[in-house]
């Protein structure tokens, strides 16, 4: 799966722009504050249907401006693909595939798998769980439409029993039936959520493992570890046992909307043990491996986005990951760098076509 070409209009700071890709490495340079990651963004937007750094659809379009649109010609399985994203404000997004509009944004994920590696990334570590649940839903979304519907429809539920506990304590009064039902629906969604959960880290960690070993090069252990409720009990058990607490609350406490995943070092919290350079590499060892389950799951080779790498590696270990394309395993590469000398002298050392672009 390749990407030809990217026409940006009124998107983040740009007027106009278009770009045509080589089939292999793409390098975006200039100053900081020029729109390197903007151009990055605008590819993530193609595959997600939103931007990776700021989700407020209107906060993309050009300041000054009421709209913006994203175009991209792909090539898959030997056939163009033409995606096109835009927004107006006041209005909602559009996402359409070869002239037709999703009628659910949710049925596109997956179908231009994508995986980014950015600065951003480091919220992984310092932020709180649904950061980490994010991570996970998304990796496993991209391969598996019937797990990203579960979800939804989880939240939808979850939404609707947490509007209910305060309806409860807004009323004075409580309805045994009705949250019966909500706790049957949560617990059945809630379930099948957290089996998919337990079987992706099953095959991902050897996967991340594997990964970090060849990023790091040391002999530190390190060890994802998955954190929920479901694995003491039941959920619908959990829910019953605890209604006197949401009560209170107004909230649902228990569900697979409180899970986590540990990430440690030597049996430690990487947060708080780990130096920076190993927090690097777990990240990027964490998103290789996503690489490696997406390209198993969906049979074709994601896009790879890096974003501002160098500043934040040392030379070696991005000459690691950029000697990666050398390798038939991986596919097209966009990357962003503020010194164009810099990133051309690292990718002459492999043996792919590139093509660089100055803004």
């Amino acid at each position: 799966m390749i990407l030809q070409t990217l026409s940006l209009l009124n998107y983040k700071n740009f007027d106009s722009e278009n770009f045509v890709f080589d089939p292999k490495i793409n390098c975006f340079v200039g100053n900081n504050g020029v729109g390197k990651t903007n151009v990055l963004d605008a590819i993530y937007h193609l595959s997600f249907g939103k931007s990776y750094f700021n989700p407020i659809t209107s906060q993309n379009i050009k300041h000054g401006e009421d709209f913006f649109v994203v175009e991209g010609i792909y090539k898959k399985n030997d056939a163009d693909e033409k995606i096109v994203v835009s927004a107006k404000r006041g209005n909602k997004k559009i996402i359409k595939r070869n002239g037709k509009s999703y009628e659910k944004f949710s049925d596109h994920i997956g179908f231009l798998p994508l995986v980014i590696i950015s600065p951003a990334d480091r919220d992984l570590i310092i932020e709180g769980s649904e950061t980490r649940r994010k991570f996970m839903d998304g990796v496993i979304s991209q391969g598996d439409s019937s797990y990203l519907n579960t979800l939804i429809n989880y939240n939808k539920v979850l939404a609707q029993r947490n509007s209910l506990l305060k309806y409860f304590a807004a009323n004075n009064t409580f309805n045994k039936d009705t949250i019966d039902i909500y706790n049957q629906q949560m617990h059945s969604y809630g379930t099948v959520i957290f089996n998919k959960r337990v079987s992706f880290l099953e095959k991902f960690m050897p996967v991340f493992l594997k990964r970090y070993k060849s990023i790091s090069n040391s002999n530190e252990s390190v060890n994802l570890v998955y954190k929920s409720q479901l694995q003491d009990d039941e959920l619908l058990k959990l829910l019953e046992e605890n209604i006197t607490k949401d009560k209170i609350t107004q909230y649902s406490n228990f569900g697979i909307h409180k899970d986590d995943l540990s990430f440690e070092i030597d049996e430690f919290p990487i947060k708080k043990f780990g130096s920076q350079g190993q927090q690097k590499s777990y990240l990027i060892a964490l998103k290789l491996a996503q690489f490696d389950f997406i390209k198993e799951q969906n049979k074709v080779n994601p896009i790879l986005l890096l974003d501002d790498i160098f500043d934040k590696l040392d030379e070696q270990r991005v000459e690691q990951i950029i000697s990666l394309v050398d390798n038939e395993n991986f596919g097209q590469i966009f990357i962003t760098d503020t010194h164009g000398e810099r990133t051309e002298a690292v990718i002459k050392k492999i043996h792919q076509t590139y093509k660089m672009f100055q803004l």
